[in-house]
């Protein structure tokens, strides 16, 4: 069976079995196909729905995003991780604003150009948006293509995801682009899931290298382990007289790039006349690349003309209610949430 039988396979499984009534499928725009894919990048589309909904609610066109301020982005996509993100979908916004009228290019190479914009991603708002013939490679994408070709290695490897999109491109159709892009999509999602697929639903499980060698628990081929390092840090809940909390804008770069954060410990200079308070209980914070053991120290100042004295000049008091409303990392939003 070739790359037509294959997408003639699975887009008669789609129409029968996949999903027709996801938010961005509903009113298919080249904006909401753009927010929906960079949301999904890492994130389950269970996770990003509720997402999804809001920021289209305040941002419903794309001049609406650019015009808006970084923290009020940030603030709505706060929870959903992963926030640079969250910081190019803004910057490319405004990009296209004043680059492309306010559109977004209906090019592949003029759209990786974008921040935040890689090549599946591009070719996945080419296809859905403007219904053109695109191979995509996100990671349900690439779950399925390995598997059926029997592609082996780690996708991350250059030569291993050269292969994998000539795969993908000899399978995507030349019509219907919109439809087949959704449909391989849901197949990985549905179907062809990372542990225990269901593959006597597949449409294209008869032709599958990785079922007909018994290699489906091996394709795609995991990334080299390695051991995260842990890191630790004590953060500061700084309540004044008036019960609000002191936060420091993080930097733009590096973990929380952009975000509001309770202060560090060694970057704040506090007066000595102050009370020590019940703090919550420390946590460990995964990230991708290392894990943060973060403990809280909380402390009110009570003389009204108290000052701390910041390393970043980023600080503001905010009472508690205005805190949880800013752009926050999640952590940091459960600590301060345990407040009330």
């Amino acid at each position: 069976m070739n790359g037509v039988g294959f997408a003639a396979r699975l887009l008669g499984w789609w129409e029968e079995h996949g999903r027709h009534e996801l938010p961005w499928q509903v009113e298919r725009t080249a904006y909401r196909v753009w927010v929906s894919e960079v949301m999904l990048q890492q994130t389950q589309v269970a996770t990003v729905i509720p997402y999804f909904l809001r920021f289209v609610s305040r941002f419903p066109a794309l001049n609406d995003l650019a015009d808006a301020e970084l923290d009020e982005v940030l603030a709505l996509w706060s929870g959903l991780g992963y926030y640079a993100r969250g910081r190019n979908l803004h910057k490319t916004a405004q990009l296209c604003r004043d680059q492309f009228d306010g559109q977004l290019p209906d090019d592949p190479d003029q759209l990786e150009s974008l921040p935040g914009i890689g090549r599946s991603t591009a070719n996945a708002i080419v296809a859905q948006a403007f219904n053109r013939r695109a191979p995509i490679l996100d990671g349900n994408a690439k779950r399925v293509v390995a598997r059926h070709a029997g592609i082996a290695g780690w996708p991350g490897q250059t030569p291993v995801l050269r292969e994998l999109w000539q795969a993908a491109d000899q399978r995507t159709p030349d019509d219907r682009a919109a439809d087949y892009t959704q449909a391989i999509m849901d197949l990985g999602a549905l179907v062809c899931t990372r542990s225990k697929p269901a593959c006597p639903d597949c449409p294209v499980a008869a032709d599958c290298l990785a079922r007909l060698d018994d290699r489906i628990a091996e394709l795609p081929g995991k990334k080299p382990r390695r051991e995260r390092p842990m890191r630790e840090t004590t953060l500061l809940m700084l309540e004044n007289h008036r019960g609000e909390i002191l936060l420091q804008r993080r930097p733009p770069v590096g973990i929380w790039g952009g975000l509001w954060s309770l202060p560090e410990a060694d970057s704040i200079e506090i007066p000595e006349e102050l009370e020590e308070l019940r703090a919550p209980e420390s946590l460990i914070h995964e990230f991708s690349h290392f894990r943060l053991a973060i403990s809280f120290q909380r402390l009110r100042l009570h003389a009204p003309g108290a000052r701390c004295v910041a390393d970043n000049a980023q600080t503001r008091w905010f009472t508690l209610d205005q805190a949880l409303a800013s752009s926050l990392p999640r952590p940091i939003r459960r600590a301060l949430q345990n407040l009330k």
